[in-house]
């Protein structure tokens, strides 16, 4: 994965840590908390309720989608936005507070923590100076590592691949996040990587959607990935969901980032499950007095079906409500054909027409072609007229 930082004037934003950093022209290192990046964010709706119990609970953010929740022991006042020293498995970690107040037990809740009985890691202090710049050395480190570590990888002949490293705060050890498809032996890779960078080393196993949420990124609909603002939890997803939805199964359109199926396919499933239990179910053609006629398409949520006398022709379609394609299925089954769809109960509808493909890729520049040769016949009129003049005045110079 490229690095996320990106400098602008004399500070530099880290978007994969949602902070900016800039140093000061005495050398001092100031990271302000810019909230600005989507990943994982949750908006604080509580904001400026007051609450005495677990007044001490806060969401500390590290690098991209990774959150955890600390308890506050240090005795400090500590807010939204403080860099932070905290308690890591094997030394201390830096991180950026994003939670506080009451809406950090509503966020407990949505993870399934009971705050009483889990056992939270400890924040030990603000960051002092000294803490932000090894801290500032350590993430330094992590795009050169990711590289080396793909490269020791790929020397092994492992089936993986390595989409992120993350250094603690202290630079003592750092997580190596990896996907692969089957169980992966990575023994002596673990023995090279800390003997090639000289830290603990841990591995965890990530998924692909679980990849684009760490990277991020813009979605065809034009808001950013719901993998890395909002999704911690991520649902299988079938083709069967798009085909009761009516959507074209075409895997380029359905496949996000992730070369896998959008979660947002799975977003209006029930709507349109529930939808088409209020529509009637064929079996063939519905029987009329003119001929019969068949089930072209479906708009589920509108309860509006489109029939054509001509079996598998989308050009002649009548719309017909569900409850009249109820009352002409009552009518079949008693052995009775009621009036022609063109005539009543139907309304002709043209067929669904596409203005992207309308008109040529190229009509655009036919019509850049016209402007430059108005434009060359307009310079050519110029040109005479102006060796016209210059002419008659060689002549009128001649005769003098």
């Amino acid at each position: 994965m490229e690095p996320t930082i990106k400098e602008k004037g004399t500070k530099v934003y880290d978007c994969s840590r949602g902070c900016e950093v800039e140093r000061t022209p005495q050398g001092e290192l100031n990271i302000k908390y810019n909230p600005r990046c989507c990943k994982l964010s949750s908006y604080n709706w509580m904001e400026g309720i007051s609450q005495s119990r677990y007044n001490d609970l806060f969401e500390v953010r590290f690098k991209n989608t990774r959150k955890i929740f600390f308890r506050n022991t240090s005795g400090q006042i500590i807010k939204k936005g403080d860099l932070v020293v905290v308690e890591a498995q094997n030394g201390h970690d830096v991180g950026i507070v994003t939670l506080e107040g009451p809406v950090v037990l509503e966020q407990l809740a949505r993870h399934r923590i009971d705050p009483d009985t889990y056992e939270f890691r400890r924040i030990y202090r603000k960051a002092k100076i000294l803490d932000i710049e090894r801290w500032q050395e350590a993430i330094a480190r992590e795009h050169k590592t990711m590289i080396r570590a793909r490269q020791l990888a790929a020397r092994l002949g492992l089936d993986m691949k390595i989409g992120d490293v993350e250094f603690q705060g202290d630079g003592t050890k750092a997580i190596f996040y990896y996907i692969a498809d089957e169980r992966v032996d990575f023994r002596q890779l673990i023995k090279d990587f800390a003997e090639e960078f000289h830290i603990r080393v841990e591995m965890k196993q990530i998924g692909a959607r679980q990849e684009a949420g760490l990277i991020g990124g813009i979605g065809v609909c034009g808001r950013a990935l719901c993998c890395s603002k909002y999704m911690s939890d991520f649902q299988s997803i079938t083709t069967q969901a798009a085909r009761c939805q009516d959507l074209s199964l075409n895997p380029q359109k359905l496949a996000g980032q992730c070369s896998k199926l959008k979660c947002c396919i799975n977003y209006e499933v029930s709507t349109y499950l529930d939808a088409q239990h209020q529509l009637p179910e064929l079996h063939g053609p519905i029987e009329l007095e003119d001929g019969p006629a068949w089930l072209m398409k479906t708009d589920i949520l509108k309860g509006v079906m489109y029939f054509s006398y001509e079996q598998g022709s989308l050009a002649n379609l009548h719309a017909v409500p569900a409850s009249r394609v109820r009352e002409i299925l009552a009518a079949n089954h008693k052995g009775v054909k009621p009036a022609s769809l063109q005539e009543k109960g139907g309304t002709k509808v043209q067929e669904f027409v596409s203005a992207v493909g309308d008109d040529s890729i190229t009509r655009f520049d036919e019509q850049k072609k016209r402007r430059n040769n108005q434009r060359k016949n307009n310079n050519r009129r110029r040109n005479r007229s102006g060796k016209g003049g210059g002419k008659g005045g060689e002549r009128k110079d001649d005769g003098k």
